[in-house]
């Protein structure tokens, strides 16, 4: 078949795959993952299943599944490596397949998932096949894309420099790779106790230039535990040794980018490091004791003192860049709310905006280092506007008063309208009512602040289906289990302008008006219920509802588990 063709089904589903299954001390999950893979169908040749030396019944249960389905293989590693790496490179020798897939003994492939990359990669000669992978949050079921920009359609890129997006999915679990092309080049995982070996397997892959094939399909389903009692190496930020990990392996990423010629890789590499690496411990740092907030600092400022111009000159006022400016701009840590709110997603850059004596805005009076002139250039559409939202809860209802700040002059030039309001369940994505629009009053302060007002009832939290009330289209248990469950609400805000230009933002939460206490509240048909407004990692106001007496000892079960958790690993 010539390499460009597209394939015919039975090329497509000939057995030409093997997925490497990794786990150690799952026995609780590795069988689902295992029969997952197997479940693909007839284009599995084989499943390695790779124990790394589990003291539980990992190996036992992976010994009677081999021994009812031929296609298993089961390695058991004879030490513990203590990572992910050196077990999938043991899969590597083992595989015997053209093609190879990686499955972690808690995730599970979707329905489908061979099929669709196997083809993707025959279909275009590609030694790589991608496709979307889903976050699947655990126990609540709340599904959120990674990387889902790049898995928008179908599509080849002869060589990865056309596509430089693909140095943010760092992931191997959602791809198939030629096992042959792996091994031509030697791309294998970093040995022993590795965090983020998948940043330097990916960089491996992507500098020898291999032709990537993508999918919109779901191809892989990461399941997060955040209640597990042992966390995910990427879960498991609570110590600094944690980000020293993430940085260097970042490092390590770019220094074999760069090694092998792919200068603009490496360079994206570098800036998705500003863009997803520090927006996402930024907003914790606030969560950390003083010890640990230095030491981040310090080794932050130490990296990106690496950096030299050009990585600095694309986008300069990008969240990510802007919070690493600061960074280099100060010995010691500082601002930290403010950098908090600044890596939100999306971002919210918040007052006092100060000027330096020539008229360029910058940071802040004490650190103008850090120029922000090019915000005046911004398309409106994405600049980190700051809208704060303050919440004063009734018996029935509450009152949200909500505040735009101008931004350098930009707000006033576009001519802010209105704001259209929303809040969505973050457990289900469903909206509690349609988007409520309020007008935006210009306030006479110097500053520059536009407000509004709205009422927030009660009774559209409790009477969505999937929450409580009438059961909906998914029956008494909701789409994703008991009906009487807490949800978690997150508010959503677009900020309208003249000419029909608009921001989505979310809200920067006030406590002015004192403590956000949990409260006894009426819901939809007289029910009591219960609201804990609370202000979340990134500084935005959220709902937690607890509808009746099973949602209230929901709430106080979480609470427990976040609070047992925090001290395990503080």
């Amino acid at each position: 078949m010539h390499p460009h063709a597209a394939p015919t089904a039975r090329t497509a589903r000939a057995p030409q795959v093997g997925v490497i299954v990794i786990g150690y001390n799952d026995a609780a999950h590795v069988t689902t993952a295992v029969r997952s893979a197997l479940a693909q169908g007839p284009a599995v040749h084989e499943v390695v299943a790779v124990d790394d030396c589990s003291t539980d019944r990992s190996i036992e249960v992976l010994t009677r599944l081999a021994a009812t389905e031929p296609r298993v293989k089961v390695v058991r590693r004879r030490v513990n490596s203590g990572g992910c790496g050196s077990p999938r490179n043991t899969g590597l020798d083992r595989v015997t397949s053209p093609y190879v897939m990686f499955l972690d003994s808690d995730d599970v492939l979707p329905p489908g998932a061979v099929d669709a990359l196997l083809a993707a990669a025959t279909g275009a000669g590609a030694e790589v096949a991608g496709g979307l992978c889903v976050r699947r949050e655990l126990p609540g079921r709340r599904e959120v894309p990674w990387q889902a920009p790049l898995y928008a359609a179908h599509a080849v890129f002869e060589r990865p420099a056309q596509r430089l997006r693909l140095v943010h999915d760092t992931l191997c679990v959602n791809k198939l790779y030629r096992t042959e092309f792996l091994r031509e080049h030697g791309i294998r995982f970093p040995e022993g106790r590795f965090p983020y070996e998948d940043f330097v397997f990916t960089a491996r892959v992507l500098a020898a230039g291999p032709r990537i094939a993508l999918v919109p399909d779901r191809v892989y389903v990461w399941h997060v535990r955040r209640s597990a009692d042992r966390l995910s190496i990427s879960l498991d930020r609570a110590d600094v040794a944690n980000w020293l990990a993430r940085t260097e392996a970042s490092r390590l990423a770019y220094n074999i980018l760069l090694g092998a010629g792919q200068k603009e890789l490496a360079r994206a590499a570098r800036g998705k490091f500003l863009d997803h690496e520090v927006r996402i411990y930024a907003r914790e740092l606030g969560l950390h004791d003083t010890r640990y907030q230095r030491a981040w600092w310090a080794h932050t400022r130490a990296y990106l003192a690496e950096y030299d111009a050009s990585d600095w000159a694309h986008n300069p006022t990008a969240p990510g860049r802007l919070i690493g400016r600061v960074v280099l701009a100060s010995s010691e840590p500082r601002d930290l709310p403010r950098l908090r709110d600044l890596a939100a997603r999306p971002a919210r850059l918040l007052p006092p905006y100060a000027h330096a004596s020539d008229g360029t805005p910058v940071w802040s009076t004490d650190l103008p280092e850090p120029t922000l002139d090019a915000l005046l250039t911004r398309p409106v559409r994405l600049l980190p506007l700051a809208v704060d939202a303050e919440l004063h809860p009734r018996a029935r209802s509450a009152l949200l008063r909500l505040r735009l700040h101008e931004l350098y002059g930009r707000v006033a030039q576009a001519g802010p309208e209105a704001l259209e309001v929303e809040w969505r369940c973050r457990e289900t994505g469903r909206a509690a009512g349609p988007r409520t629009r309020v007008a935006l009053t210009p306030s006479p302060s110097p500053e520059g602040v536009w407000s509004a007002e709205t009422t927030v009832h009660w009774a559209a939290f409790s009477g969505v289906p999937g929450t409580s009330g009438p059961y909906g289209p998914y029956g008494p248990y909701g789409p994703y289990g008991p009906s009487s469950v807490s949800r978690t609400w997150d508010l959503r805000l677009r900020v309208r302008f003249q000419g029909g230009a608009y921001r989505e933002v979310t809200a920067h939460a006030l406590t002015s008006a004192g403590p956000l206490r949990r409260r006894a509240v009426v819901g939809a048909g007289h029910a009591v219920v219960l609201v804990q407004p609370y202000v979340t990692h990134s500084g935005a106001l959220a709902l937690r509802v607890a509808p009746g007496s099973r949602g209230v000892l929901s709430v106080v079960r979480s609470r427990l588990r976040r609070l047992l958790h925090w001290q395990t690993h503080t």
